[in-house]
């Protein structure tokens, strides 16, 4: 199981915290099953760059980056090194402690 925190870039929102989180899932079906606002304009299927996120720790219990992933990260809003799509990330079976950064959506006007 999986403890997940949630920060946010957008001004006025505070962290969130779930925990026993179930392998298995993305990170955007987390955010989603839990009232997380993550925009996903292509349906999870790694064709846009919407549901960016910053992953701060936990990387390992992620797959590598795709290149086809990497393709739209470079397409998405003030990428880092640390940038992936949460419709990409999958939880590997193992389970940990991950922390990710939500870039302020506000910006945000589609693909």
């Amino acid at each position: 199981m999986y403890t997940i925190k949630f920060n946010f870039e957008q001004k006025g929102v505070s962290p969130i915290t779930l925990e026993n989180v179930a392998p298995g899932q993305s990170l955007l079906e987390v955010a989603l099953d839990n009232n997380i606002e993550l925009h996903h304009n292509c349906g999870m299927v790694c064709a846009c760059s919407t549901c960016h996120i910053y992953l701060d720790k936990g990387i390992e219990f992620v797959p590598e980056i795709s290149d086809r992933e990497e393709d739209f990260i470079d397409r998405a809003r003030n990428p880092r090194i640390n940038s992936r799509l949460g419709c990409q990330c999958v939880l590997d079976e193992h389970g940990g402690v991950i922390e990710l950064t939500l870039p302020d959506q506000s910006l945000i006007h589609g693909d």
